[in-house]
């Protein structure tokens, strides 16, 4: 058995009962099995149908037939992942995942009272995010890569195998002669992120054979100070104020400007400025040393405007 997948599965303390994301490919498997292994009866499977692939009532059979063979629960959400013209479909797909995953945790709350989620990703997906947020020009969120544990919606969701790489955990798997699916999606590249995995990690292994564990490390070094730019930040909006007072957003120097800002837009109205935008805002609150300045920047999906001696965001 592969020593960091069992340490990982053995220092892995959810609430329970629990529920795993069982796609039916090789990672999900081996999670809900080594969770089902550990928690006789505690442990529930959550597969997602998006509806993209003409296998996928294939996918969702093999899901039933395993559940079923491992006594474990399967609950099964359709929802409609086609992404719209100039979206992300891997975005588009994700959102729709945790839409059903937050629907589990509501309509099934009598019967399972799952409030806790695991997920498969592992320490080969988390380099593919850090390496995805860079070629994005990310910043410290982006940088931070995937927490192991977060709350989104009232649930919470775990990554207990952010530390073992893919290979260890398939050869887990293979020890235990499970089935799993192979997803043909896997080896599209078309898909950014399936060319990281295809092309670069195998050159990260020849030339870096450590690179799992010092990503690992500086995506935590970006997520620790990206915690302290959070608290810096709701220091200085309960100074300035909800709205922001243009006169003390003055006051401050530009990045803690740039920090506030960010942090007020998606704290208060769920909502992210480009860089050019938040730029251009910072320029104009630079410009904004009399009263009659006017403000009205677009940011986002809606509008940033002076409104007195304050800052107002709105979506028209």
């Amino acid at each position: 058995m592969s020593t960091r997948f069992a340490n990982a599965i053995g220092a892995f303390a959810p609430g329970l009962p629990l529920g795993v994301a069982y796609s039916g490919g090789a990672d999900s498997t081996a999670l809900l099995l080594a969770c089902a292994l550990k928690w006789p009866g505690q442990v529930r499977a959550v597969h997602v149908h998006h509806g993209l692939q003409p296998a996928a009532d294939d996918f969702e059979r093999h899901c039933v037939e395993f559940c079923a063979r491992i006594s474990v629960p399967l609950v099964v959400r359709r929802v409609d992942a086609r992404p719209a013209r100039g979206e992300s479909p891997e975005d588009v797909a994700r959102t729709a995942r945790y839409e059903a995953f937050k629907a589990v945790a509501l309509e099934e709350w009598e019967q399972f009272a799952i409030n806790n989620i695991a997920i498969a990703q592992h320490a080969d997906d988390q380099v593919e995010t850090l390496l995805l947020a860079l070629t994005r020009g990310a910043g410290l969120p982006g940088l931070s890569a995937m927490p192991a544990r977060r709350v989104r919606d009232g649930v919470i969701y775990h990554r207990p195998l952010l530390g073992v790489p893919a290979s260890e955990i398939h050869a887990w798997l293979r020890e235990r002669g499970a089935a799993y699916i192979d997803d043909p999606s896997n080896a599209n590249e078309r898909f950014t992120r399936n060319r990281i995995r295809a092309r670069l990690l195998p050159v990260l292994e020849a030339a870096f054979p450590q690179f799992r564990e010092t990503f690992a490390r500086s995506a935590a070094h970006a997520a620790q100070a990206q915690q302290l730019l959070q608290e810096i930040a709701l220091q200085d909006l309960l100074a300035v104020g909800t709205p922001p007072a243009i006169s003390g957003l003055r006051a401050l120097s530009r990045p803690r400007q740039a920090n506030l800002l960010r942090y007020w837009l998606m704290a208060h109205h769920k909502v992210a400025p480009s860089s050019a935008q938040l730029h251009e805002l910072l320029d104009q609150i630079e410009a904004c040393s009399t009263r009659g300045h006017h403000i009205h920047l677009k940011v986002a999906t809606g509008f940033v405007r002076r409104e007195g001696g304050r800052l107002d965001w709105y979506n028209p």
